[in-house]
């Protein structure tokens, strides 16, 4: 396989009349279609678009005017009662090749007056025989005082490496499989305003790990790291988010600020005793103000401060916990213990009634290699990318976005919902 194999293509297209249908159905019901094949988002309350619903035109809308119908408009009808959605879609990576996917979700109030809870979840399977399986879900109490997040992932999933740091070189790839597992748990309680505060439990299992090993023949990374074939890594979290946005889904304005502590140890069952530390930081500016667009800016850093995680476990590109890092690099294209992450992107709108958007998007990226070294060479990114509006009243959008990295590296990214 030539390098043509870098070249990111993670592609969901939606299709047929049953998904047209069930997306008419997240109209009325303010429910955003979770990404199908990394299950990365899920879904929250959202807010209504600042211009009149009268003015704005979104996918399904306009597909349905095509055979003389009409999409509903009603602003918010989740109650207490469950309300069900499930969307056949098909995926296409140059890893996966073509994947053929069911997603769906559940959607409900605990309370007259709490936020939406969510269960999501998809099935994906792919011609090269891969099956991955996600389920999130996000459940608010009555008075909105706590709110329970899963996060569970199956994956058989191989994926090729290319070394430690971020001046690894891309001609030592190094194909290699396993079997991944996640099982995450967070309780978050409110504190005051817009901060919560809670503790959590996360489990991270890879099995059947093997490698197929560099071209040239030399040690890979993985090899000489320390190889091993199944690896568990289980701990405790703490956790404290403040989130101000006005949209979880599409914000165009306010904060939002995640501090996460994990310490796994071996009488819970790790492999090994090590701590990380993630903070993500993003901020959404109207620039210029009064107008509709705006300037996202966002910063991720993913560190290890203590021990010694196996290779699979290091931060690396795209495996971030809403898998969003990197477009322009192929997911797992940098690994390392410390990873620090920038990224701004301005969106704007293409259309007066809001259907198509543009953005326009930069990232860089430094890691280290093994624990306690240096950060190494910075990696840029850079892009275009198109919106489709695809719900009006939440403002969730398909994105297109197209990035170009260094080495080579460039690729085409869909997905449902904003990067960040």
């Amino acid at each position: 396989m030539t390098r043509f194999f870098v070249k990111i293509l993670h592609c969901t297209v939606l299709f047929g009349v049953l998904q047209v249908a069930a997306y008419a159905q997240t109209v009325e019901k303010n429910i955003s279609i979770p990404q199908v094949i990394t299950g990365k988002k899920g879904v929250a309350d959202t807010t209504k678009d600042s211009n009149k619903p009268t003015d704005q035109k979104d996918l399904p809308e306009v597909l349905f005017g095509l055979f003389g119908h009409k999409a509903s408009n009603k602003s918010d009808s989740v109650t207490t009662k469950p309300e069900f959605s499930v969307v056949p879609a098909v995926g296409y990576t140059l890893v996966t090749k073509l994947a053929f996917v069911l997603a769906g979700n559940v959607a409900w109030r605990t309370g007259p007056q709490s936020r939406i809870s969510t269960l999501v979840t998809s099935v994906s399977y792919t011609l090269n025989k891969q099956f991955i399986i996600p389920i999130e879900s996000s459940i608010w109490t009555k008075n909105n005082k706590y709110n329970f997040i899963g996060d569970y992932r199956f994956y058989r999933y191989p994926q090729s490496t290319f070394g430690l740091g971020s001046s690894s070189n891309i001609d030592d790839e190094n194909p290699m499989d396993f079997t991944f597992f996640r099982f995450y748990e967070t309780a978050l309680r409110h504190i005051t305003g817009n901060l919560y505060g809670g503790i959590g439990y996360a489990l991270d299992s890879y099995t059947n790990i093997s490698e197929e090993g560099t071209l040239d023949g030399k040690p890979s990374a993985y090899n000489l790291y320390g190889t091993n074939r199944k690896n568990l890594a289980s701990g405790l979290t703490a956790n404290f988010v403040y989130d101000s946005r006005d949209n979880s889904i599409n914000p165009a304005k306010g904060f939002y600020g995640s501090l996460l502590f994990r310490t796994n140890q071996t009488f819970l069952g790790s492999s090994q005793n090590w701590q990380s530390l993630t903070l993500d930081v993003r901020k959404y500016i109207n620039f210029p103000q009064g107008s509709h667009n705006t300037l996202a800016l966002w910063s991720y850093n993913w560190l290890v401060v203590g021990g010694r995680p196996s290779y699979l476990n290091l931060p690396s590109t795209g495996w971030d916990q809403n898998s969003a890092t990197g477009r322009g690099y192929i997911q797992g294209r940098f690994r390392g213990a410390q990873m620090v992450y920038l990224e701004s992107e301005y969106r704007f709108p293409i259309t007066k009634n809001g259907l198509l958007g543009g953005v326009i998007f930069a990232n860089a990226q430094s890691l280290s290699a093994q624990p306690g070294t240096r950060l190494q060479a910075v990696q840029p990114a850079i892009g275009p990318g198109l919106r489709v509006k695809l719900n009006k009243t939440s403002r969730t959008n398909i994105a297109i976005d197209y990035g170009f990295g260094r080495q080579g590296s460039n690729g085409l990214f869909i997905d449902v919902g904003e990067i960040f």
